[in-house]
């Protein structure tokens, strides 16, 4: 799961990717940095004291910094391009400077339909050359095909309009998907709030049905989180302000970007993997391995909770609460999953 960070210059975005990560941001040469977040799971240490394992392993997520955006929208278009490979972003809006936040989350959109209609219009051209050829019948009509869905989407991005594939259907789909369109991105807006500001849940009135808006000082939590605990809390305490841990943080950007974890546990190794949410449990034996696609034969499962509650796998089965299942199986949130593969 690949998360993408994208801001105007000075928002904090990379302050946003040190608090994440741990580090503050090493850019390559294309100006992007890369690193990875794990996902906290206190169930793992529970499960640790059942099976000793040899090994512990958490998912993570996959963080991407990129350039900040121009105020003056010069090269934004090719900033932007960065993110087309992330799954979902989150889009650094800062307060500290007295900005205002719904004009700020206009101009994102802005941005972002900016840079889809160029996307939109490069590849109208190219359709439009290529009907000038002499190709055979069916390909003049693929083509065809290809211009009226691209005109539609052109049309609505310069109304305005976010591509959203929930809108399309499968043929139009399949003719836009591989230019992942920024706008047709899941997406999430993070307030970038001043030190001193205490009514971070005040903003929460900017969010919408598909993008949902949470306040955090960025800055303050860097600092926060390069204290020890008692010292934190103190100051805190005496400044009377609250603070969002970087734990609770990637919870909730695993829950708005729809994903969930699921684990495995035994003597070699307790681990967590990360799946979408309701996904089957086909899907969670290609998280492991993709042959486990093709050799699925069942996945024995066990809720953690009862796993620990109970304290052996031994006392799960005794009270009748593992159980079987099919390819097909929604995997529930917390399940520990054992897989049986043909040789």
């Amino acid at each position: 799961m690949k998360i993408g960070l994208v801001g105007y210059q000075g928002s904090g975005k990379s302050t946003l990717f040190q608090w994440l990560v741990g580090r503050k941001p090493e850019m390559d040469g294309k100006g992007t940095a890369l690193a990875t977040a794990p996902i906290p799971e206190p169930r793992v240490e529970a499960l640790c004291e059942i099976y000793h394992p040899k090994k512990v392993t958490y998912a993570s997520l996959e963080i991407v910094d990129t350039p900040g955006l121009s105020r003056d929208q010069v090269g934004n278009v090719s900033r932007l391009g960065h993110l087309r490979e992330a799954d979902y972003l989150v889009c650094v809006v800062p307060v500290f400077d007295g900005s205002d936040v719904k004009k700020e989350i206009d101009a994102f959109l802005e941005e972002m339909v900016l840079a889809d209609l160029e996307i939109a219009i490069n590849r109208l051209e190219k359709v439009h050359e290529q009907q000038k050829r002499h190709l055979p019948k069916d390909q003049l009509d693929k083509l065809a095909v290809e211009e009226a869905i691209l005109q539609k989407v052109k049309t609505g991005l310069e109304e305005g309009h976010p591509v959203k594939a929930d809108e399309m259907n499968e043929e139009e789909y399949k003719a836009t998907r591989s230019f992942r369109f920024l706008t047709e991105k899941n997406r999430m807006i993070l307030v970038n709030t001043g030190d001193d500001e205490t009514d971070h849940a005040s903003y929460e009135k900017y969010s919408t049905a598909d993008v949902p808006v949470r306040a955090v000082s960025v800055g303050l939590e860097v600092e926060l989180a390069q204290m020890p605990a008692d010292e934190r809390k103190s100051f805190l305490d005496e400044m009377g302000l609250t603070s969002t841990s970087r734990d609770e943080f990637i919870r909730l950007l695993m829950d708005f970007s729809g994903q969930m974890v699921f684990l495995t546990a035994g003597e070699k190794e307790v681990r967590t993997w990360l799946m979408r949410k309701n996904g089957t449990a086909i899907e969670a034996a290609g998280c492991i391995h993709t042959d486990f696609i093709k050799k699925f034969i069942r996945a024995e499962v066990v809720a953690c909770d009862d796993l620990i509650r109970l304290g052996s796998e031994r006392e799960v089965k005794a009270q009748g609460l593992n159980h079987r299942e099919h390819k097909d199986y929604v995997v529930q949130e917390g399940d520990v999953l054992l897989f049986h593969i043909s040789q």
